[in-house]
């Protein structure tokens, strides 16, 4: 066993909060965010090294016996709600059958191509403007705006080659603070349509609809700028009526009128989220037509930046019961 050395300094109870009183366990002075030493740990003990990372991040105490905040709650939810569906739905290329089947494949992206390798991608046959995403983690992509001047470049060329191809043979899970779902996915390589305007710029509007025990309890609408600024952001309750409540840090509040693609986001989202405890449901609105784009388990791995006050308050929405 790989801790055996350390056995008996972790607790055999380890749903234990973390001990302020215990210093930093490390194997082989390896950091609890490295990405062998997660890869290579012992399901059994994520619980206690989960609790190391979150006092490293917060400096606060997580309770996994009994947790209250929403943060502390997405923690509990890595380690307690790891469905086997999770995985299914957080790959980008499996999730489109299950999407599909649910609600029809007329909100799908469209797709080029799907492969293993990127020797493999056909850029002949591809138009000059397109995504390349890997299937097992977050924002593993790479946009392309035009086919010719990038196939051209052989030092670039070759640079976003071994790029893609080392995202291949890594987990998601290995970077990503416990999120559990990511571990069980098998690396694909899917290539999309850029939905971009006519200055190769993002300006689609983001829908996205946090849902707590299968109800959107809040829809954020961000209207993208395509420039590295604070976007602008308006969110909405349970009855879409405007709240304060946001869970970004940097934003500009924007008004904006609930219109049909929004309620519709919320009809599909409570379809989507239904039997899953929480899961965020994100959307794109591009050229006034409404595209799915992922099911968010763990959103921000559980470190959102809100006050104490707030994060109770959404902790409350979040019941946890039935495991």
């Amino acid at each position: 066993m790989v801790f055996e050395n350390i056995k008996n300094i972790i607790s055999k109870d380890t749903s234990a909060s973390y001990d302020k009183n215990m210093p930093h366990i490390r194997f082989n002075g390896a950091s609890v965010f490295d990405y062998n030493f997660l890869m290579s740990l012992d399901e059994k003990y994520y619980p206690k090294y989960l609790c190391e990372a979150y006092h490293i991040k917060t400096l606060k105490k997580l309770n996994l016996r009994n947790p209250k905040t929403l943060n502390e709650k997405i923690q509990w939810l890595k380690i307690y709600d790891n469905l086997p569906l999770k995985a299914v739905l957080t790959d980008k290329v499996l999730v489109r059958d299950w999407v599909k089947e649910k609600i029809g494949e007329q909100y799908l992206k469209p797709v080029l191509w799907i492969g293993d390798k990127f020797e493999d991608i056909p850029f002949e046959s591809l138009p000059n403007s397109f995504i390349i995403k890997c299937n097992h983690g977050c924002k593993w992509h790479v946009v392309i705006k035009d086919k010719q001047k990038f196939c051209n470049n052989e030092k670039l060329f070759e640079v976003i080659k071994v790029q893609i191809n080392g995202w291949l043979l890594q987990s998601f899970f290995g970077w990503s603070d416990f999120e559990t779902q990511y571990k069980a996915i098998i690396p694909k390589i899917i290539i999309e349509e850029l939905l971009f305007d006519e200055n190769f710029s993002d300006s689609s509007r983001k829908i996205r609809n946090w849902c707590f025990n299968g109800q959107p309890q809040y829809t954020q609408v961000t209207q993208m700028s395509g420039k590295f600024e604070p976007v602008e952001i308006a969110t909405f309750d349970i009855n879409l009526n405007s709240t304060d409540v946001c869970f970004e840090q940097q934003y500009v509040p924007m008004e904006f009128e609930v219109d049909d693609k929004v309620k519709e986001t919320y009809r599909l989202s409570k379809i989507l989220s239904k039997n899953f405890k929480l899961v965020r449901v994100d959307w794109m609105v591009f050229k006034e037509k409404l595209y799915f784009e992922e099911m968010t388990f763990t959103p921000y791995s559980g470190f959102l930046k809100l006050d104490n006050k707030l994060q109770k308050k959404l902790g409350k929405l979040l019941d946890l019961k039935g495991n």
